[in-house]
């Protein structure tokens, strides 16, 4: 499809993915699906997902409970599951070659961990993720809080792009040396995928929950029919909601919303871009809810989290290099590095004692905007006024830019350090860190 075809596609389908929830044990199976990626009036094609669909099942439990899954893989291809921003035992994160062995195809894993913290993450594969992802093996994971907030409707809202070939099939260059290059595999068409369970009304009060999955698409969102605030970043409560507008989820960010109604017609996720706006899906609304009184919106309740020690701060730079039409080292060994070398190394890019708080930053010298997750933990975006701003797992720092963060490192174990443009992922930008 060409771009005029991404930008004029009629409103995407909503599918609702099935649901199943963590209880003492399960399967997660990834394996070949057929999924109905275009609008229902185009052929579906073959992906791969988990159970059955793509995305995988959404997966619920509540805070401090454990969840027990055994992933079987039957894909053809040696995979594993990360839990993203989930900050749990090092050797539940599923990284091969780094916490876990790959799980060949027709093999099996368990991961069994609590999740210690509210919020909004997801799961999807950690092996060949650039190529593994875009096929489809991908899914939420919500861990709602003991004492949620007071809302109609819980909604889970996964925004991805595919590329779509002239056959209508997905395209297949998953290793395509230029778009790892450059700013990564673009799709041609992206889509909302949201999950609704009852029908939504006008004055009703939503909980939205927002996932960018797509591989290497920046997604800024633009929100139609609601008002509201947004209450969490990266799964995090926000001690004091912000403002929907000016919303921009890099690939892996995630942002819960919570919002009233306020449109007659329908609630629209859309994604503003040079020509028209491209409507990427929407809730379709039925009645009024005259029992729903408007009310402020309150920050959610905090998780818990070790406090910095910003006596004893250690300052570490970590430079992006590589790209086209970017300065280089001569000693990169691939399209791109961090601090002069590409890829895993046996030596971490820093060995920390648990406990120590960290500010890194991080230096953009390349002409693309990169979006770096860490492993494990969340952390403090450091504001320009030097204040600590969102506690986050995915930052999204633009071409030019330095963005400080500041890390206090308290989960033992190995742990990845990337970015999550996956074809930048690729392609060399990725190391690792210690915490003994």
């Amino acid at each position: 499809m060409k771009r005029r075809d991404f930008l004029t596609a009629a409103s995407a389908a909503i599918i609702a993915p099935r649901l199943s929830w963590a209880t003492t044990s399960q399967e997660l199976i990834a394996e070949p699906v057929i999924a109905q990626i275009l609008p229902s009036d185009s052929p579906a094609f073959a992906m791969w997902g988990y159970n059955g669909s793509t995305p995988g099942p959404e997966l619920r439990l509540s805070q401090g409970e454990l969840l027990d899954v055994r992933f079987l893989n039957k894909v053809g291809q040696g995979s594993a599951v990360h839990w993203h921003g989930i900050r749990s035992d090092n050797a539940m994160d599923g990284v091969p070659g780094l916490t876990q062995d790959i799980v060949q195809s027709g093999d099996h894993f368990d991961y069994r961990f609590r999740a210690p913290d509210a919020g909004t993450f997801w799961y999807h594969s950690h092996n060949r993720s650039w190529e593994q992802v875009a096929k489809g093996l991908y899914g939420p994971l919500i861990v709602e809080e003991n004492k949620p907030p007071d809302v109609d409707h819980d909604i889970t809202v996964l925004i991805d792009d595919w590329r779509i070939s002239v056959e209508g099939v997905l395209a297949g260059d998953f290793d395509n040396m230029h778009d790892q290059a450059h700013a990564g595999r673009m799709g041609n068409f992206a889509r909302a995928i949201i999950n609704t369970k009852a029908p939504v009304q006008t004055r009703d009060r939503l909980r939205l929950r927002l996932i960018n999955v797509a591989t290497d698409r920046i997604f800024p969102i633009d929100l139609i029919g609601i008002e509201g605030k947004v209450v969490a970043l990266d799964g995090m409560p926000l001690a004091e909601p912000q403002d929907i507008s000016g919303l921009v989820l890099a690939p892996a960010q995630r942002a819960d919303i919570i919002a009233d109604v306020t449109s007659s017609d329908n609630v629209q996720f859309v994604f503003p871009t040079r020509d028209d706006p491209y409507v990427l899906g929407e809730i379709a609304l039925e009645g009024t809810n005259n029992n729903r009184a408007a009310s402020d919106i309150l920050p959610l309740p905090v998780n818990t989290m070790a406090q910095p020690d910003l006596d004893n701060v250690i300052s570490l730079t970590l430079t992006m290099e590589g790209g086209a039409m970017s300065p280089r080292s001569s000693s990169l060994t691939d399209i791109w590095g961090f601090n002069g070398q590409s890829g895993l190394n046996d030596a971490p890019f820093h060995s920390f004692e648990r406990g120590q708080t960290a500010r890194i930053s991080m230096v953009n010298d390349t002409r693309f905007p990169h979006g770096i997750h860490l492993h494990g933990h969340h952390f403090f975006e450091v504001q320009a006024d030097g204040m600590l701003g969102a506690f986050r797992d995915t930052t999204l720092v633009t071409p030019g830019e330095t963005r400080d963060i500041l890390c206090i490192f308290d989960n033992p174990g190995k742990w990845l350090l990337h970015c999550h443009m996956l074809g930048h992922q690729a392609a060399g930008m990725k190391t690792w860190l210690e915490v003994s």
